[in-house]
């Protein structure tokens, strides 16, 4: 179960980097073709959608690396025990955000879903929406295998 969790881990990392990739070369290609007065009228649409998918997939890379923003001057004074229980708290606390995140994330996909996203026919909002729910979800795996790791090397 571990080797299927860190090759979704680095699977996740190649897609969010390919999204990121894509939009930054539709956004400067839209750009130039603005600038040569043949503008790509989707390639900004597109770009934002590919935006969105790979903000959320990135952020739970992020934590999957523990590469999450952290104040360590104020934590590393503190005990070995108050260190752990300080972590517990912060992830319950993103954990009950996130599930928040999702379920509110799942309402916006389904109201969505007859939006036509930027014009583009056949399309529907949904899909970019859907990243919401599918990103808090997939941090909240990795919260809870984080909690889990936490503790069970207390027992080591």
């Amino acid at each position: 179960m571990r080797k299927i969790y860190h090759f979704f881990g680095k699977a996740e990392v190649l897609v969010s980097a390919v999204c990121f990739t894509v939009s930054l070369l539709l956004i400067f290609s839209g750009a130039i073709a603005r600038t040569l007065r043949h503008p790509l009228n989707w390639s900004q649409d597109l770009s934002l959608f590919l935006f969105a998918w790979g903000v959320f997939l990135s952020a739970d890379a992020a934590m999957r690396a523990d590469k999450l923003v952290n104040i360590n001057l104020l934590v590393a004074r503190l005990s070995e025990n108050m260190q752990k229980i300080l972590a517990t708290v912060v992830y319950v606390i993103i954990f009950i955000f996130l599930i928040f995140l999702s379920y509110n994330g799942i309402k916006l996909s389904i109201f969505s879903h007859r939006r036509v996203f930027q014009g583009i026919p056949g399309f529907s909002y949904s899909w970019v929406m859907v990243s919401i729910p599918v990103g808090s979800v997939l941090q909240m795996i990795t919260i809870i295998l984080k909690i889990r790791d936490l503790y069970k090397r207390e027992e080591h």
